[in-house]
């Protein structure tokens, strides 16, 4: 009874079948597509539409949505009468009980079980297919013919009314099994050209997944070295700061020892006042004479008082010595021995152009005409340098001051890079990464001849190179000031009598990040067309 009452209502109200693809109207009722399109179909020539359950009108053809909910539930409902299922379509002419059809005609709109399907007409006007409880599908909305015919130009199946008289009449059509093949062909083709992208989208993926897992593996060391790093802070300062603490109690218990030496001098001079006394009241004056001097005073007392002097004020400037001197100690176990310092980068004079002028710090190079010896290391068709120190291992970053020049390249070269010919600039060939500006301000990073442009301009005249051998990068850095307006900061502590000065920090801008498997060691190497270039920094990279 439950089974059959379910039935009820999952039937459509116009075919009285299981819903198939249930659409709902905006009044809510629900009907299969393939009827609804059927009955609107129907009512496209009167004034307006309306819903064949509650007759709610609408002055325009009414959205369709799909009930993903009912359709569902009506699969599942199927899925648990397999009798049923198995009947699908009935005979239209057995009335008297449920026969399984064989075929349908589509110019009768009718079913027909074998029997009725011996005696049915043979006429070619008679079109039999597979069971079907919607014949109309299969007809012409119009003319309500069979559909033969593909109009390519509208896309659409048509009738042969439809090609002759109709509003077809004239378009390029085909046979609907032409038409069919070639779809198929061009499904064939999309999915040939789906399953590539497919496969090129999943090894992406896999080239993701694979940068993820370095990069989580890179993560955590970095995040364990920072663990450690931040518990040796807390040693250090734990233990500075017992030092610390400890001297400043050492210095305010010196007023105990103190208190207590003078205490022992106060006993020592009454045991004297009293002897003193006694010789003054003795009769004899031999006794008095011989009585050895009680020595002098003056001494001892100025030794005191000296002592007091000194422990009468707090050594402040001595506790903020070893304050300071013991976080200066621990900051540069910091910088020195996780985080990286600038590398020391000096020119090297022997692969300078000749338009090149290095500084007598080789600190700085300037475009100047130069006459230099010959030498096989230099560079002769592009105004170039190398650093002397190369790196094979380890992470370092070095930096530079372009503002004196519009026109560089600053960058990483193998020893190897040609000295000469036109593939011999920095980022022109397979042995250098360069970061470039031309004359028209664009700025462009560069390798093996290709040029990536960079969408804005460097706000700042110095940049930072970056180079991490073992992971195979070379990073580009822009450094800026947070306010143009000044470099430096001023503190002034009115108590203690204290200015200091500090650098402002610079912002740090990434611009772009090469990566490669480094084969050979590595030079610093600029470019410069005008003006000067100098390097910053000077201390040992890690």
């Amino acid at each position: 009874m439950a089974s059959a009452d379910l039935s009820e209502e999952l039937e459509c109200p116009v075919c009285l079948t299981i819903y198939t693809d249930p659409v709902m109207l905006r009044c809510g009722h629900n009907f299969c597509r393939v009827c609804i399109d059927r009955v609107l179909d129907s009512q496209e020539e009167s004034a307006g539409y309306s819903c064949p359950e509650c007759r709610e009108k609408y002055k325009e053809r009414p959205g369709l949505h799909r009930n993903i909910a009912l359709r569902n539930i009506a699969g599942r409902f199927l899925s648990t009468q397999p009798d049923q299922e198995e009947a699908g379509v009935h005979c239209t002419y057995c009335v008297d009980s449920p026969v399984p059809a064989v075929m349908s005609c589509l110019m009768c709109d009718a079913s027909m079980c074998d029997k009725h399907l011996r005696v049915h007409s043979k006429a070619p006007e008679h079109v039999l297919c597979a069971p079907t409880t919607s014949p109309e599908t299969r007809k012409c909305s119009v003319h309500k013919e069979i559909l033969k015919y593909y109009c390519t130009e509208d896309a659409s199946c048509v009738c042969v009314t439809c090609t002759l008289t109709g509003e077809h009449r004239g378009h390029q059509v085909e046979t609907l099994q032409e038409a069919s093949e070639k779809k198929k062909e061009k499904l064939r083709n999309d999915l040939q050209t789906l399953m590539a992208e497919t496969e090129e989208a999943e090894k992406r993926v896999q080239s993701l997944e694979e940068l993820r897992r370095k990069a989580q593996e890179k993560a955590d060391g970095e995040a364990e070295r920072v663990t450690a790093l931040f518990r040796d802070l807390r040693r250090r300062l734990e233990e500075l700061e017992k030092r610390v603490l400890s001297d400043i109690m050492r210095q305010a218990q010196c007023y105990d020892d103190i208190i207590r030496q003078l205490e022992i001098k106060k006993a020592e001079l009454s045991r004297k006042m009293r002897h003193i006394e006694e010789l003054c009241h003795m009769t004899d004056p031999l006794t008095v004479l011989q009585e050895p001097d009680t020595g002098d005073l003056c001494d001892t007392e100025d030794r005191h008082d000296k002592q007091l002097h000194d422990g009468g004020d707090l050594d402040v400037a001595g506790i903020s010595h070893t304050l300071h001197t013991g976080l200066a100690d621990i900051m540069s176990g910091v910088t020195g021995g996780i985080y990286i310092q600038p590398a020391d980068i000096l020119l090297d004079v022997n692969t300078a152009a000749n338009m090149l002028l290095i500084s007598d710090d080789r600190k700085t190079v300037s475009w100047s005409w130069q006459i230099h010896p010959a030498t096989p290391e230099r560079f002769q068709d592009y105004d170039q340098v190398l650093s002397s120190r190369s790196f094979s291992s380890g992470r370092h970053y070095w930096e530079v001051d372009v503002g004196g020049s519009e026109r560089w390249t600053v960058g990483m070269c193998y020893p190897s890079i040609d000295r000469r010919g036109g593939q011999s600039l920095i980022g022109e060939n397979n042995k250098s990464w360069g970061l470039c500006r031309d004359d028209d301000n664009q700025y462009t990073v560069r390798h093996d001849s290709k040029v990536i442009r960079l969408p804005d301009a460097i706000p700042s005249d110095r940049v930072r190179i970056y180079l991490d051998y073992e992971a195979g990068q070379i990073s580009f850095y822009a450094l800026y000031d947070p306010i143009h307006s000044a470099r430096f900061k001023i503190y002034l502590d009115c108590e203690t009598g204290q200015i200091s000065f500090y650098d402002l920090c610079h912002h740090i801008r990434h611009l772009h990040t090469f990566t490669a498997t480094f084969t050979e060691p590595l030079h610093a190497g600029i470019y410069l067309r005008g003006s000067y270039i100098k390097i910053s920094g000077g201390s040992q990279g890690v």
